[in-house]
Protein backbone atom coordinates (compact mmCIF):
# COMPACT_ATOMS: atom_id res chain seq x y z
CA UNK A 1 0.00 0.00 0.00
CA UNK A 2 1.36 3.17 -0.85
CA UNK A 3 2.00 5.83 2.15
CA UNK A 4 -1.40 7.86 0.82
CA UNK A 5 -3.38 4.71 1.54
CA UNK A 6 -3.83 4.18 -2.16
CA UNK A 7 -3.38 0.20 -2.98
CA UNK A 8 -0.64 0.12 -5.78
CA UNK A 9 0.51 -3.11 -6.65
CA UNK A 10 -2.13 -5.17 -4.01
CA UNK A 11 -0.74 -8.44 -3.46
CA UNK A 12 -3.20 -11.26 -2.26
CA UNK A 13 -2.16 -10.41 1.51
CA UNK A 14 -2.92 -7.08 1.45
CA UNK A 15 -6.31 -7.60 -0.42
CA UNK A 16 -6.98 -10.50 2.56
CA UNK A 17 -5.57 -7.80 5.46
CA UNK A 18 -8.15 -5.37 4.21
CA UNK A 19 -10.88 -7.71 4.10
CA UNK A 20 -10.01 -8.80 7.50
CA UNK A 21 -9.47 -5.08 8.52
CA UNK A 22 -13.42 -3.92 7.02
CA UNK A 23 -14.73 -7.35 9.09
CA UNK A 24 -13.63 -6.55 12.32
CA UNK A 25 -15.03 -2.87 11.76
CA UNK A 26 -18.41 -4.06 11.03
CA UNK A 27 -18.61 -6.95 13.60
CA UNK A 28 -17.34 -4.38 16.24
CA UNK A 29 -19.52 -1.17 15.37
CA UNK A 30 -22.95 -4.05 14.90
CA UNK A 31 -21.64 -5.22 18.99
CA UNK A 32 -20.96 -1.63 20.20
CA UNK A 33 -24.50 -1.29 18.71
CA UNK A 34 -26.36 -4.01 20.00
CA UNK A 35 -24.51 -4.38 23.52
CA UNK A 36 -23.84 -2.46 26.23
CA UNK A 37 -20.11 -1.76 26.53
CA UNK A 38 -20.20 -3.32 30.43
CA UNK A 39 -20.82 -6.76 28.15
CA UNK A 40 -18.31 -6.04 25.77
CA UNK A 41 -15.15 -5.00 28.39
CA UNK A 42 -14.63 -8.30 29.69
CA UNK A 43 -13.81 -9.25 26.44
CA UNK A 44 -11.07 -6.48 26.07
CA UNK A 45 -8.62 -7.67 28.29
CA UNK A 46 -7.38 -6.96 32.19
CA UNK A 47 -8.86 -3.70 32.76
CA UNK A 48 -6.58 -0.86 34.09
CA UNK A 49 -3.36 -2.76 33.07
CA UNK A 50 -1.03 -1.70 30.62
CA UNK A 51 0.76 -4.03 28.04
CA UNK A 52 5.16 -3.79 27.69
CA UNK A 53 6.56 -0.55 25.55
CA UNK A 54 8.71 -2.98 25.01
CA UNK A 55 8.75 -4.76 21.62
CA UNK A 56 10.71 -6.51 18.80
CA UNK A 57 10.63 -5.54 14.99
CA UNK A 58 8.07 -8.36 14.50
CA UNK A 59 5.41 -7.21 16.69
CA UNK A 60 6.20 -3.45 15.19
CA UNK A 61 5.90 -4.65 11.67
CA UNK A 62 2.51 -6.31 12.67
CA UNK A 63 1.45 -3.66 14.46
CA UNK A 64 2.37 -1.01 11.69
CA UNK A 65 0.52 -3.51 9.17
CA UNK A 66 -2.79 -3.88 11.06
CA UNK A 67 -3.33 0.13 11.69
CA UNK A 68 -2.54 0.33 8.10
CA UNK A 69 -5.29 -2.32 7.07
CA UNK A 70 -7.52 -0.19 9.87
CA UNK A 71 -7.32 2.97 8.01
CA UNK A 72 -7.01 1.88 4.36
CA UNK A 73 -10.48 0.06 5.60
CA UNK A 74 -12.22 2.37 7.42
CA UNK A 75 -11.68 4.95 4.17
CA UNK A 76 -13.65 2.57 1.98
CA UNK A 77 -16.64 1.53 4.39
CA UNK A 78 -19.65 3.47 3.67
CA UNK A 79 -20.15 4.45 7.57
CA UNK A 80 -17.92 6.60 9.62
CA UNK A 81 -15.98 4.21 12.35
CA UNK A 82 -15.46 5.76 15.67
CA UNK A 83 -12.30 5.92 17.02
CA UNK A 84 -13.68 3.30 19.73
CA UNK A 85 -14.09 0.50 16.53
CA UNK A 86 -11.61 1.32 15.41
CA UNK A 87 -9.06 0.81 18.55
CA UNK A 88 -11.09 -2.40 19.57
CA UNK A 89 -11.21 -4.20 15.63
CA UNK A 90 -7.37 -3.65 15.34
CA UNK A 91 -7.06 -4.79 19.11
CA UNK A 92 -8.84 -8.14 17.93
CA UNK A 93 -6.98 -8.25 14.82
CA UNK A 94 -3.42 -7.90 16.67
CA UNK A 95 -5.04 -10.52 19.70
CA UNK A 96 -5.45 -12.99 16.49
CA UNK A 97 -1.52 -12.62 15.98
CA UNK A 98 -0.70 -13.25 19.41
CA UNK A 99 0.55 -9.57 19.45
CA UNK A 100 0.09 -7.51 23.09
CA UNK A 101 -1.56 -4.19 23.12
CA UNK A 102 -3.42 -1.70 25.19
CA UNK A 103 -6.57 -0.02 24.48
CA UNK A 104 -6.93 3.69 26.18
CA UNK A 105 -10.14 5.67 26.77
CA UNK A 106 -9.64 9.17 27.51
CA UNK A 107 -11.73 11.93 28.12
CA UNK A 108 -10.48 16.13 27.23
CA UNK A 109 -11.88 19.13 27.23
CA UNK A 110 -12.25 21.44 24.43
CA UNK A 111 -14.29 25.38 24.48
CA UNK A 112 -16.72 23.94 27.02
CA UNK A 113 -17.34 20.66 25.35
CA UNK A 114 -16.06 17.43 26.78
CA UNK A 115 -14.97 14.90 24.41
CA UNK A 116 -13.95 11.51 24.22
CA UNK A 117 -10.90 9.41 22.23
CA UNK A 118 -9.81 5.48 21.87
CA UNK A 119 -6.47 4.60 20.84
CA UNK A 120 -4.49 1.73 20.58
CA UNK A 121 -1.27 0.92 21.72
CA UNK A 122 1.40 -1.88 20.64
CA UNK A 123 5.08 -1.45 22.15
CA UNK A 124 5.32 2.11 21.37
CA UNK A 125 3.75 1.81 18.44
CA UNK A 126 0.58 4.08 18.59
CA UNK A 127 -2.38 1.44 16.19
CA UNK A 128 -5.25 3.70 15.85
CA UNK A 129 -5.81 7.20 17.15
CA UNK A 130 -2.93 8.40 17.48
CA UNK A 131 -2.81 11.76 15.92
CA UNK A 132 -5.80 13.14 18.90
CA UNK A 133 -4.41 11.35 21.67
CA UNK A 134 -2.39 14.20 23.07
CA UNK A 135 -5.78 16.11 23.77
CA UNK A 136 -7.10 13.41 26.21
CA UNK A 137 -6.68 12.53 29.45
CA UNK A 138 -6.31 8.71 29.85
CA UNK A 139 -9.76 7.82 32.12
CA UNK A 140 -9.20 3.74 31.44
CA UNK A 141 -6.98 1.13 29.74
CA UNK A 142 -7.48 -2.56 28.81
CA UNK A 143 -4.62 -4.72 28.06
CA UNK A 144 -4.40 -7.67 25.52
CA UNK A 145 -1.14 -9.24 26.98
CA UNK A 146 -0.79 -11.51 23.58
CA UNK A 147 0.52 -15.04 23.08
CA UNK A 148 4.08 -13.50 21.91
CA UNK A 149 6.71 -12.25 24.42
CA UNK A 150 7.57 -8.56 23.65
CA UNK A 151 11.15 -8.49 23.90
CA UNK A 152 13.27 -6.47 21.95
CA UNK A 153 15.41 -7.72 19.25
CA UNK A 154 19.01 -6.93 21.34
CA UNK A 155 18.06 -8.87 24.08
CA UNK A 156 16.28 -11.93 21.87
CA UNK A 157 19.51 -12.28 20.44
CA UNK A 158 21.42 -12.96 23.98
Amino acid sequence: MAKDGRATGRSIFDVLLVLEAALFLILTRLALFALPFRRISPFLGVHLQTSSEQLSSLTEWCARRVGRGIHFAFLRLPWHSTCLVQAIAAMMMLRRRGEASTLYIGVGRENETFGAHAWLRSGQFIVTGGDEKDKFKVLSSFMQPGRRASIPDSEADV
